[in-house]
């Protein structure tokens, strides 16, 4: 979202569609965004301070979402009380769309060690998952929970996406959903997932978002 206003409009938008509570999530990546969590939490006071003004009927929350590099490892080892979390100590995270990163399982073994709970967000959007569900199960069984974005289920990443996304519901893989809302384009887009079948029964599995 590129402003207050932005996400002001998404946030009565929510509020329309009957959603009480949001958790936002912005993106650290060391390289394209080089968010610092002090600098998240100052605007979401300020987010928070605008949605009561507004008397938009929208419980907001803050965490990240953590690109899995280096800057991570170092940031889990160095000052793991920095890291923002969701929930009970969910710790979201990223990887890179292509490659598994080397590091994966280290990263899942310290993080649990430190009481975080990692959670994967979009397992539908990576390459090198696709149709591996050996491997995405061996995440399971490590510890990770999956988040599945509900705009995969609308296609908007791609048609084949949608299908990953569809058989991870129905072999009823996923943890949590998340929006992956940053514009008025990808709102407009949770209302066509909304209509797909599998949006309903993945709202049917035991979520954890239900315990948020």
């Amino acid at each position: 979202m590129k402003s207050f206003d932005e996400a002001l409009n998404i946030l009565k938008s929510f509020e329309r569609i009957g959603i009480q509570k949001v958790i936002t999530t912005p993106h650290i990546m060391s390289d394209l965004y080089p968010n610092k969590e002090s600098e998240i939490l100052k605007i979401s006071d300020t987010l928070k301070e605008k949605v009561e003004v507004e008397k938009i009927n929208v419980k907001l929350s803050v965490a990240a979402e953590y690109f899995l590099d280096e800057t991570l490892m170092q940031k889990i080892s160095d000052a793991p009380e920095e890291i923002l979390c969701f929930g009970d100590n969910y710790l979201l995270f990223e990887t890179s769309f292509y490659n598994r990163p080397l590091y994966l399982n280290e990263f899942i073994f310290k993080a649990k060690s430190l009481g975080f709970k990692p959670v994967l967000a979009h397992p539908e959007r990576y390459n090198y998952l696709h149709r591996d569900f050996k491997s995405i199960e061996d995440l399971i069984e490590r510890g990770v929970l999956l988040q599945l974005n509900i705009l995969s289920l609308a296609g908007f990443y791609s048609k084949q996406i949608r299908k990953f996304a569809e058989q991870l519901v129905d072999k009823r893989l996923i943890h949590f959903v998340g929006s992956d809302c940053h514009n008025n384009i990808q709102f407009d887009a949770i209302l066509t997932a909304q209509k797909n079948k599998r949006y309903n029964n993945a709202l049917e599995l035991p979520l954890k978002n239900y315990e948020l």
